[in-house]
């Protein structure tokens, strides 16, 4: 069978699409679901705690930025319209806020377990089913990769990302709002850490030992 990076742009679209789609949007339904939860229904008034990609997609982090990385190589993230949450209807904004930061890569571990399960029907099926079994391999070696990046991403330290939200929870408040005053800066931090070659060996650490394991567990190494 053809390795994933080998596959032409048509077939690592047809691939990559649903495992992007669902990692992205997913997680930010996650947070506004767990937002409700605590006491925060502005996500629920604007529709966004659905399962409906449509109500999250942002042009071009959801389709363009995926799209164009699938085009000139290297590991693909993106993302989708952030989820409102109104820090003041939450029941205790500090630590749930960090609830709500957490929810988006839990959601994204989730379904790198469910991809992981579709690989291994892949493998069971590709015997005597090879299209619908090769397919299945595909999607799933995606949708652990996707979804295990976006992850550890957003589990970065540097706001705004959510690894940002959960460490402000536990620092004193002034230190916090010191700390959460970089969020104006924080994509131009990603971007320079992408620039100088930084962010990818900050990445590949982490995921490649949850990788590993995830195989390990469902017997696809």
């Amino acid at each position: 069978m053809m390795p994933l990076d080998q596959l032409d742009l048509m077939q690592k679209l047809a691939v990559w699409a649903l495992p992007v789609l669902f990692a992205i949007t997913l997680h930010e339904a996650a947070h506004g679901w767990m937002a409700e939860k605590l006491g925060d229904k502005t996500a629920r008034m604007l529709g966004r705690v659905s399962l409906n990609p449509i109500k999250h997609i942002d042009p071009i982090g959801t389709i363009l930025v995926p799209a164009a990385l699938l085009w000139f190589g290297g590991f693909i993230f993106g993302w989708a319209k952030a989820v409102p949450v109104t820090m003041k209807n939450l029941r205790n904004p500090r630590v749930d806020m960090a609830w709500v930061a957490l929810a988006g890569p839990a959601a994204n571990l989730l379904m790198a377990l469910l991809w992981a399960l579709v690989l291994k029907i892949g493998f069971i099926l590709v015997a005597s089913q090879p299209g619908i079994g090769q397919f299945m391999i595909y999607s799933g070696i995606a949708g652990v990769s996707i979804n295990l990046i976006l992850m550890v991403l957003n589990l970065l330290p540097i706001p705004p990302l959510d690894g940002s939200r959960i460490l402000s929870a536990f620092l004193p408040s002034r230190w916090a709002w010191q700390y959460n005053r970089i969020e104006p800066y924080g994509l131009f931090i990603l971007l320079g850490l992408l620039f100088f070659g930084v962010l990818g060996p900050i990445l590949m650490g982490p995921y490649g030992f949850l990788q590993q394991l995830i195989y390990q567990v469902f017997g696809v190494l």
